[in-house]
């Protein structure tokens, strides 16, 4: 492997933000569940061992300081992310959720059964479907026990203690270097740290214990949802080692933007148009609410622009409570009138104390114009 910036494809001066953009983007490339390109998977080790060095500022001093070829041969082998596939990388995919994402990842693992991976799956919901809650059925695809050998992976279903590891499901890696002697814990190759072989692998899964299934599974969405929530449930992530638990399954709302609503906390707004006449004499109008009622409301006479009017319990119900419903108030100039029409506006700018005349009806409101000096 070469030196770590050339590996990430970042400056030597590069700063902490750089480095981590970098490595997502090269890690979002070459994980061997997305590039099955011949090479990927060593690809994706140097990264992540460039990576786990580069972001550790104490790490990265020492690295600096001491030039690539003797900090590798000093510290091959102690860096949590430079596993082998499978293995357990300490990596941030936070990054990119769109295409997968991991939970409690990181860190060598732990000797015996170990229960399964979360998963993170997105839904879009409609906003009516968020305000009122819904049941939907989704698709899931995950790892479960293989139904021949019951998730044991072996024909017989029963296992031995391994014999590499004698049952512990680690191995000790002693490795001398300029430092001194260095002891690595690392997962019995064998057993792949578990502890237990099969007696005779499984010919279904080839002795893994699972198998990759799809299942439909009916989710239920509570009223008053919003974009970012998200709604475990309990044992659909994926299967665990054997005797272990599976993972969860955690499923993130994404609400639809609305044509005619908008969502503020537990509060719905609309928007209604009226003529100026109407905003100066008052009127009713039919509002229709997300449910696709209708409701009569009274616009007060003199209502200004872009006042909003509140109609209680018409928004979102959470926790039992429900929002209110905001109707905000659009005065639209018309741009083309009528002969009559236009009379009728003329007098009314006479009497509002157009044409250079001061004072009229509204000059309270408007203020007078200003005389020459």
């Amino acid at each position: 492997m070469g030196d770590y910036y050339e590996t990430l494809g970042v400056p030597r001066m590069a700063d902490e933000k750089e480095i981590q953009k970098a490595y997502r983007n090269l890690a979002r490339k070459y994980h061997p569940d997305v590039c099955k390109d011949p090479g990927a998977e060593e690809k994706f080790k140097s990264i992540n061992e460039a990576y786990s060095v580069l972001s550790d500022s104490q790490k990265r001093a020492q690295y600096d300081n001491m030039g690539h070829e003797t900090f590798t041969n000093a510290s091959k082998g102690s860096y949590t992310g430079a596993g082998g596939y499978g293995g357990g990388f300490s990596s941030d995919f936070s990054g990119f959720g769109d295409i997968f994402d991991f939970f409690g990842g990181g860190g060598q693992r732990r000797s015996g059964p170990q229960p399964g991976a979360d998963l993170l799956m997105r839904l879009q919901i409609t906003l009516e479907e968020a305000v009122a809650g819904t049941d939907r059925e989704i698709e899931v695809l995950h790892s479960e026990a293989c139904p021949a050998c019951g998730g044991s992976g072996s024909e017989t279903k029963k296992t031995n203690v391994c014999p590499r590891c004698g049952g512990s499901g680690q191995m000790r890696q002693t490795q001398q270097s300029v430092f001194g002697q260095f002891v690595r814990m690392m997962p019995c190759t064998m057993c792949g740290g578990r502890g237990k072989i099969p007696e005779r692998p499984c010919r279904d899964c080839h002795g893994s214990g699972h198998t990759r299934v799809k299942r439909k599974v009916s989710v239920h969405i509570p009223a008053g949802v919003d974009s970012g929530m998200r709604l475990r449930m309990e044992g659909y992530g994926e299967a665990g080692d054997y005797g272990a638990p599976n993972g969860d399954l955690f499923i993130e709302m994404f609400v639809l933007p609305h044509k005619r609503f908008e969502r503020t906390g537990d509060n719905l707004e609309t928007i209604i148009e009226i003529s100026p006449a109407l905003a100066v004499l008052g009127t009713t109008v039919e509002i229709e609410t997300i449910d696709n009622r209708h409701i009569d409301l009274k616009i007060p006479a003199g209502i200004q622009y872009n006042t909003a009017l509140r109609i209680a319990g018409e928004g979102v119900k959470r926790r039992g409570k429900h929002g209110d419903l905001l109707v905000r108030v659009k005065v639209v100039t018309p741009k083309n009138i009528s002969g009559e029409a236009k009379e009728l506006y003329q007098k009314l700018a006479e009497l509002e104390g157009g044409n250079d005349k001061p004072g009229g009806i509204f000059s309270g409101i408007m203020g007078k114009k200003k005389g020459k000096k």
